[in-house]
């Protein structure tokens, strides 16, 4: 029997949280990228490079909080 007092796993808020960080990750590796691009005369570089790093960053932080829920 699951006990749904429980404060292990993964709810709707974390979920939520965790969609939040990933798209977060990747508009701010957006917009820094294009904030470069604009600096630097290079279009579309940056932004295609700060998307990437975005996606990196978002899948780590995703990565960590999981684990962190899943020991929890």
């Amino acid at each position: 029997m699951v006990d749904e007092g429980s404060d292990a796993g993964l709810r709707g808020r974390d979920l939520i949280g965790l969609g939040g960080l990933l798209a977060g990750a990747v508009v701010a590796g957006l917009v820094i990228g294009y904030l470069v691009d604009e600096a630097a005369g290079t279009s579309p570089v940056f932004v295609l490079v700060g998307i990437g790093l975005g996606i990196l960053a978002g899948c780590a932080g995703f990565v960590v909080k999981v684990r962190a829920a899943l020991r929890g």
